[in-house]
């Protein structure tokens, strides 16, 4: 059981490697990297390539570890017990299984997304501890211990947000998905676009790049954003050669808006697009 990719998924040779130690070590997989790089899509690449489920878990700032395990609803329950209701006697009935759960009573091996950890309190990680190394916990309502029938496939994604406890860390196999270079792109590019024309990708791809080294932007624009951009330039028929004829001083690409997404990174490249022109005369 090896993963290498998919159709729609380019896997450098690293990240394949990490994806399939992780799997022998029977760790968690926690991948970094800038927002946009694909983090949340190797999960589910990695589901469909070994053709098992997937359980997503989408962590915000509001979430508690043990939404991950059960949620016991007293508020229903006491509810119920005032209007009589026969379901208040099992009290089973007022518990909600979490992503956790469910990959632990599933009959087969599935992969479970923990999306965005860092986004939560900074014990959120420390919190499943235990559960995450043992695959196991309690119900204290009932009394009864759940342990995983298959250990799932567990991957972990992070936008380094915050910095993650040390003993969370440890139980983890690690990876940071750097961003791709040119050819790496290009092929990424072909997956999404199997007939775009060469010479747009290519004009495009200077422009991306170039956009990427400015100094000082405060979100450089990403994998996706670059898909997106190029699904524009296709729609609305762009050619090629309205890019290559574009002149670098003029620092805003066509239909930007998919590339820059703060008004501060605009301004500043308006700005340096002004200088440039000013010192050029």
């Amino acid at each position: 059981m090896k993963f290498s990719g998919t159709e729609r998924y380019v896997a450098t040779d690293d990240l394949q490697m990490a994806v399939n130690a992780a799997i022998t070590l029977q760790r968690p997989l926690l991948v970094k990297g800038e927002p946009g790089t694909g983090k949340t899509m190797l999960a589910e690449e990695l589901a469909d390539a070994l053709g098992k489920p997937l359980l997503r878990w989408h962590v915000k700032s509001t979430t508690k570890a043990q939404q991950g395990l059960y949620e016991y609803d007293a508020v229903s329950r006491l509810r119920d017990s005032q209007l009589g209701d026969d379901r208040v006697h099992d009290i089973a009935n007022y518990i909600r299984k979490g992503m956790l759960w469910q990959a632990f009573e599933a009959d087969e091996q599935v992969v479970l997304l923990i999306d965005e950890i860092d986004k939560a309190d900074i014990e959120f990680p420390n919190d499943l501890l235990t559960e995450l190394d043992k695959m196991e916990f309690d119900v204290y309502e009932t009394g009864e211990r759940v342990a995983a029938k298959q250990r799932p496939i567990v991957i972990i994604t992070s936008n380094n947000e915050k910095e993650l406890p040390d003993a969370f860390l440890r139980r983890c196999f690690f990876h940071y998905i750097a961003f791709p270079d040119k050819d790496t792109l290009q092929s990424i590019v072909d997956v999404h676009f199997p007939e775009i024309e060469q010479k747009l990708v290519r004009e495009a791809l200077e422009i991306f790049f170039r956009l990427r080294d400015v100094p000082g932007l405060k979100k450089k624009p990403s994998t996706s954003e670059l898909i997106d951009w190029l699904k524009l330039l296709l729609a609305d028929r762009i050619p090629s050669d309205v890019l290559a004829e574009q002149d670098p001083s003029s620092a805003m690409p066509p239909l930007y808006g998919a590339l820059l997404k703060n008004e501060q990174d605009v301004h500043m490249l308006q700005r340096l697009a002004f200088m440039t022109r000013r010192g050029a005369r």
